[in-house]
């Protein structure tokens, strides 16, 4: 895996806030190299039984998934979450190979930097977040950059717990 550098090719704001929401992305998928399949779902924090490897990609996966699909372009949201387990995108990620779950974030994110393409920054979500605010791309884009960068942290901290790399 070639991982994205976090300087941008160009100093315009959208690549440079594309360039970063690659460059955790990819962040996020280097540190599960090399992790089994039986290491990529424990969960090691005994305060967070959900947070595992695999959980936390997938967490990824759905973030992305609700905010540039169901706020931003207004589809229904059709996530896993429910009312009565709102983190059931972590909780299903035990079913699913740690190598899948990378594969489709993978080809999620290459159909998402064609959708941040085709929209200008200013764009307004189609749906409000809050009290009638409709946020725009940008914010969506410097969310998702925190969001991921976030529990690219978490990842660092469980992958240096399974097995001590550290790094990527």
């Amino acid at each position: 895996m070639t991982r994205t550098d976090d300087t941008p090719c160009a100093w315009d704001e959208r690549t440079q806030l594309t360039t970063f929401l690659d460059y955790v992305r990819d962040t996020a998928r280097a540190k599960c190299q090399g992790v089994s399949e039986e290491n990529a779902h424990k969960a090691l924090l005994p305060g967070s039984p959900l947070m595992t490897m695999s959980g936390l990609i997938n967490h990824l996966r759905w973030v992305e998934y609700y905010w540039l699909q169901v706020v931003f372009l207004g589809e229904e949201d059709e996530g896993p979450w429910t009312d009565e387990d709102p983190d059931r995108e972590m909780r299903i990620a035990v079913d699913f190979p740690l190598a899948q779950l990378l594969d489709e974030y993978a080809e999620q994110s290459a159909r998402y930097r064609e959708l941040v393409a085709a929209h200008g920054l200013d764009t307004r979500a189609q749906r409000a977040v809050r009290d009638g605010l409709h946020v725009d791309l940008r914010w969506i884009l410097l969310h998702l950059t925190e969001e991921t960068a976030r529990h690219n942290g978490h990842l660092d901290i469980l992958r240096e717990l399974l097995d001590g790399a550290t790094g990527a």
